[in-house]
């Protein structure tokens, strides 16, 4: 039986687009959870810690879609290296008010501007959905992309973790920044798989979120990145609570790898199931599945219930 995800890799450049893409997005876990458990670290608390962190969270998800806007106009190429070298720069500002001391509200300006990094996610998918659109490859590409986004986010935490812990407060976020640095750089240098610029189609020049189904949609995804959110910081928090905050990153880590290991299996499978049913049937498990968190009494009993709380958030994305 072939596998199919070996069979995505026959197209010229793939190989080269995703290794580059995975050091590029690693950022995506491990800024937030860096910034949680640097400003902790020094102000011996989660408020600001938790505020600073979400700052940049809605930033991300507010300039995102705005930066995915302009690369669709202007390309990968052009649009990439401005948005990474505004948001990297942003973050590199907030750990230099970090050291320095300075006023609060620094902070929560340069977490707001770092929002402006771009979704490396979405521009592997785009390079994805050039080379496979209409085939049922692509299937198995947002799979593949998906699992990606999961070991991310298994190895990253303990990363961020382990280097502001181990090292100085500041580590773990000034290493997400290089990273960032780096992917985008090896990314937007391969053009032979870059997507070429569509043209602007003025008829369809109204938002997308007017549509009722992609506000289903994002009402949805608002309510499973709520979940990864808490995630985070309950992990944290209830990890330093036990006197073991480096344990953190094994809690988020077991997290991401149900996830993982649950979206490998689902993009190798061929269902016949209806996609809105699957969906509303992932849905619902993803929910169902968290409840066994407020029975978690240690740090063993809480990595066992994110691991199953993760088994279903994969294959939702996908």
């Amino acid at each position: 039986m072939a596998n199919p995800y070996r069979e995505l890799f026959k197209a010229p450049g793939s190989r080269a687009f995703v290794l580059a893409g995975m050091i590029a997005r690693m950022p995506i876990s491990m800024t937030g959870i860096g910034l949680i458990t640097m400003l902790s670290q020094l102000h011996g608390g989660y408020a600001l810690a938790g505020s600073v962190a979400a700052t940049f969270a809605l930033a991300t998800a507010f300039c995102a879609p705005q930066v995915s806007r302009l690369v669709d106009r202007f390309g990968q190429g052009r649009v990439l290296p401005v948005a990474a070298g505004l948001g990297g720069g942003a973050l590199l500002a907030l750990l230099l008010c970090t050291r320095l001391q300075a006023p609060h509200w620094t902070l929560f300006f340069f977490a707001a501007l770092a929002g402006c990094m771009p979704s490396m996610s979405a521009m592997v998918r785009a390079r994805w959905t050039e080379l496979y659109r209409g085939q049922p490859q692509l299937q198995t590409a947002y799979a593949l992309e998906s699992v990606l986004d999961e070991v991310c986010f298994i190895v990253g935490p303990p990363i961020s973790v382990g280097l502001s812990v181990g090292l100085f407060p500041e580590a773990g976020p000034l290493v997400a920044l290089l990273m960032l640095a780096l992917g985008v750089g090896l990314f937007v240098v391969q053009k032979s798989t870059e997507p070429p610029v569509h043209p602007h189609d003025e008829e369809h020049s109204g938002s997308i979120i007017r549509s009722g189904q992609i506000r289903m949609l994002l009402l949805l995804m608002t309510a499973m990145g709520t979940i990864v959110g808490v995630v985070d910081v309950v992990s944290v928090a209830f990890a330093q609570q036990q006197g073991q905050p480096a344990a953190a990153s094994i809690v988020l880590s077991m997290y991401a790898t149900g996830s993982c290991l649950a979206g490998i299996a689902f993009g190798a499978l061929k269902l016949s199931t209806p996609l809105p049913r699957l969906f509303m049937y992932s849905g619902i498990a993803t929910a169902v599945t968290t409840l066994p968190l407020l029975l978690a009494g240690n740090i063993l009993g809480l990595s066992l219930a994110v691991l199953v709380a993760g088994l279903f958030f994969s294959p939702t994305l996908i």
